[in-house]
């Protein structure tokens, strides 16, 4: 009998609730800044998610797509930072 099914549960539940708290954030957040830093949070927590997927499922399938929402997430990050902060993406 092994315990890592039962910590990857415990896992999958603590970052699904983290989700939750970043998508709350997200919507009531008094502030850009506070929504950007939940967008962040909430793209680092999908990846985290993935990656606990992949090791639950036992499949190396899921990595590729933990590591596209992590570029995703980055790119999209600066660019929103870089639009709030000058008025535009691109000079």
């Amino acid at each position: 009998m092994t315990i890592l099914p039962y910590a990857l549960g415990i896992c999958l539940i603590a970052i699904t609730i983290s989700m939750f708290m970043c998508l709350i954030r997200l919507v009531l957040g008094p502030s850009v800044i506070d929504r950007l830093l939940a967008l962040d949070t909430l793209f680092l927590n999908a990846t985290c998610l993935v990656i606990i997927l992949g090791i639950y499922w036992a499949t190396t399938n899921l990595f590729e797509g933990a590591l596209l929402i992590a570029m995703l997430g980055f790119v999209s990050t600066a660019a929103l930072a870089r639009y709030f902060t000058t008025g535009h993406v691109i000079d």
